[in-house]
């Protein structure tokens, strides 16, 4: 008699939607991160010769 096969707990499809959307969660609180620091500091990436009087 054949053994029954366990189901997995997840599917392909349902998978690749899960692991896209952890990816697009990981990119939004990267790009979260990257605005409040440039709002708490946004003269910080300017190069100093820019700054030079003319």
């Amino acid at each position: 008699m054949d053994a029954p096969t366990l189901l997995p707990l997840v599917d392909v499809d349902k998978g690749f939607a899960i692991a896209l959307f952890l990816l697009l969660c990981v990119f939004l609180a990267m790009m979260i991160v990257r605005c409040a620091r440039l709002i708490m500091d946004p003269y910080k990436d300017i190069p100093n010769s820019m700054w030079e009087d003319q």
